[in-house]
């Protein structure tokens, strides 16, 4: 496994793998990996014949309020978790190697952000989509690798990679899970014992709205108003959203058909949980 840094250098690779008729895997992270990225690299070293990670905190998708210098780092961490995970490139590179000057073109989303969590984070996928441009330049991937635990992001992405042309396979992963149904996440360890104990709920109230949904009911207000009463019984935690929307497009809609998503973020004490469920109706 190779750790390249410079964008003069991974495009140079890059473009000698693609000569050599090698097809390239691409999982974009912020790093501090865990079980969700090694699921997507494992996913791309099954599918492709070169797999590339590319580690890199981008400063454009933090908002006034979110602390660009506390996000966490361990690079050496990192780069073993990806080197035994199947990765051979590393791309890592620093702020002034991907934003050397001011940007003379600004990249604004202006679908599938006003919902969800992005209603709450104005500009963040602005950042998103800005250094995804970049990232796809430089490591031309032919497949790209995205957890649906984030499944917004994933709708972005989707827009982004239809509306500028890029020819690049856009490849959704499930959510990996713990065994009683929680969505991973490096936030659950800041739950209590009683609220981990409360928080597979949240999974269940998807399941159990999904089953209603395939037995006959298209009423999102119906389906909404059982989650909400289902999680308020079973856990301690504050509803922050639970909406429904088509999916990709995340538009609302009057009647349950086609292919939707089912989204929710509850808050705890000390830990803001999401999860989400998409299929077609």
């Amino acid at each position: 496994m190779k750790v390249i840094s410079k964008i003069s250098q991974m495009q140079a690779i890059m473009k000698q793998e693609r000569m050599n008729g090698r097809t390239i895997g691409f999982v974009p992270t912020m790093g501090y990996l865990h079980e969700g990225h090694l699921t997507l690299l494992q996913r791309a070293r099954q599918e492709n014949d070169i797999v590339v990670l590319s580690i890199f905190v981008n400063p454009t998708q933090f908002g006034p309020n979110e602390d660009f210098d506390a996000y966490p780092r361990n690079f050496e961490r990192d780069e073993q978790l990806a080197k035994k995970a199947g990765a051979d490139y590393v791309f890592y590179p620093d702020v002034e190697e991907m934003y050397p000057r001011k940007m003379s073109v600004a990249v604004t989303v202006t679908e599938r952000v006003n919902v969800l969590c992005g209603k709450q984070r104005e500009g963040h996928f602005d950042g998103v989509a800005t250094v995804l441009i970049k990232l796809f330049h430089i490591v031309t991937p032919d497949r790209a690798y995205f957890g649906m635990k984030d499944a917004q992001q994933v709708a972005v992405v989707d827009g982004l990679v239809h509306d500028y042309n890029f020819p690049i396979e856009l490849v959704p992963v499930e959510t990996v899970r713990e065994k009683d149904g929680l969505a991973k996440s490096s936030r659950n360890v800041y739950l209590t014992e009683t609220e981990r104990e409360e928080a597979p709920a949240l999974y269940k109230s998807l399941k159990l709205a999904k089953e209603r949904i395939d037995s006959g009911e298209r009423n999102p207000e119906a389906i909404l108003s059982f989650m909400k009463d289902y999680i308020q019984t079973h856990t301690s935690g504050i509803i922050d959203y639970i909406e429904i929307y088509s999916y990709p497009e995340l538009k609302e809609i009057d009647t349950l058909e086609g292919r939707i998503i089912i989204a929710l973020a509850v808050k705890f004490s000390k830990a803001r949980l999401i999860d989400n469920m998409t299929w077609t109706v």
